[in-house]
């Protein structure tokens, strides 16, 4: 009876635990998963990113350099088109966050952790963006009297509700302010498993001397490759003696980002998938300890008129309430998720977790009780109590 008792606490610690863990795996994966599905909303392909260094050279002289740097790159054969922008380029693990308010029917409406963007005319064509609403960016923004900006859709909703038009409206914080001049659809330059998040594109004059000095975004011909990157880097050096470059494409920063970040969830998997092989072991060892232990008590009864169908139903029963007992504990540490906001996901999430993880236990405890019920239905009365 001890052995039993002990097997069976065993058991039921290993189904709170495998709980445990494939509802967080199922929290991460399912996150993971519907933030891939969203739209990224631009093309990377044949896209590169340059970081510029200009040494020694004195900060005074550096503009006209740059200049020099994105005339020769215009003229360079094989490039599309070129685009001034800060360190937060796609996929480079750098952010530019701020918070933006507006006043909807008298009332401040604010939203906080908003992508902030330095945005030349060129950066549309160069990273395909999308526009929903209004205009991209032009030359008659330069004699603007307020910065323009353009805001992406999941900005507009947020801060103005859905469906709204924006276009003219003026938006705010502490150092300055902007004014609307269209909406892009998504723009998730943190990449595809990271929660999209809204985002602003704030124009940058071609004179602007101040902002987005140090990086560029290309877009080159289908087919560029290290010539190219050598021809630019060359190009660079000469435009300037102490200026030096790193050219990365953007499909391999993305990949390498991707890669970076299914770490977490691979690990877990993997600890997950012992977890519930020791699940089954211990389910198919604590019915064939149980069946073996209680041959007499089976034979009793199929001697009373207990069918085959009732043995392997009270079988059946008693290793699903050994892990009912057991999801029930893991349900208690479960359901502090949302609650905390541990992983700061959508509740809905936890709670479809919380039904695959069930789901998949309870399927684990049918799949590995089936074998020895049938084993248990087959006992013989007379066979049961001789060898009692």
């Amino acid at each position: 009876m001890w052995n039993r008792r002990r097997a069976n606490g065993l058991l039921l610690a290993e189904i709170f635990l495998a709980f445990v863990v494939l509802f967080v795996v199922g929290s991460v994966g399912l996150f993971n998963w519907r933030n891939y599905q969203e739209p990224m909303g631009f093309s990377y392909d044949n896209v590169w990113s340059i970081d510029l260094d200009a040494g020694t050279q004195p900060r005074a002289d550096q503009f006209a350099t740059l200049q020099t740097v994105l005339r020769q790159l215009r003229g360079t054969p094989g490039v599309v088109s070129v685009s001034r922008t800060a360190s937060n380029t796609p996929f480079s693990g750098s952010d530019n966050t701020t918070w933006l308010e507006t006043e909807k029917g008298g009332i401040k409406q604010s939203v906080e952790d908003v992508n902030y963007y330095e945005a030349t005319i060129e950066l549309r064509e160069v990273m395909g963006v999308q526009m929903r609403e209004g205009r991209w960016f032009d030359h008659r923004d330069e004699a603007a009297t307020r910065t323009p900006v353009v805001i992406t859709q999941l900005l507009r909703d947020k801060l103005f509700g859905p469906g709204a038009s924006v276009v003219g409206k003026r938006i705010s914080n502490r150092k300055a302010e902007w004014q609307v001049v269209g909406v892009s659809g998504a723009y998730r330059a943190d990449g595809e498993l990271q929660e999209p998040r809204p985002a602003m594109f704030v124009y940058l004059s071609p004179d602007d001397t101040t902002r987005a000095r140090n990086t560029l975004l290309v877009k080159v011909r289908p087919g560029s490759g290290a010539a190219l990157e050598k021809k630019i880097s060359a190009d660079i050096r000469s435009a300037g003696t102490t200026w030096s470059s790193n050219v990365r494409a953007l499909a391999e920063q993305r990949l390498t980002q991707l890669k970076f970040g299914l770490v977490l969830p691979v690990i877990l998997g993997v600890v997950c998938l012992f977890l519930i092989i020791n699940v089954a072991l211990g389910l198919f060892g604590v019915l064939w300890l149980n069946i073996s232990r209680r041959r007499g008590e089976i034979g009793v009864r199929r001697a009373m008129g207990a069918t085959a169908g009732n043995i392997s139903r009270q079988v059946l029963g008693e290793i699903l309430v050994l892990t009912t007992f057991g999801l029930g504990l893991g349900l208690l540490v479960a359901v502090q998720f949302p609650l905390l906001g541990v992983f700061s996901v959508e509740s809905g999430i936890y709670f479809t977790a919380m039904l695959l993880a069930a789901g998949v236990l309870y399927l684990l405890a049918v799949a590995c009780a089936l074998y020895p019920s049938r084993l248990a239905a087959g006992i013989q009365p007379a066979v049961a109590l001789r060898e009692e």
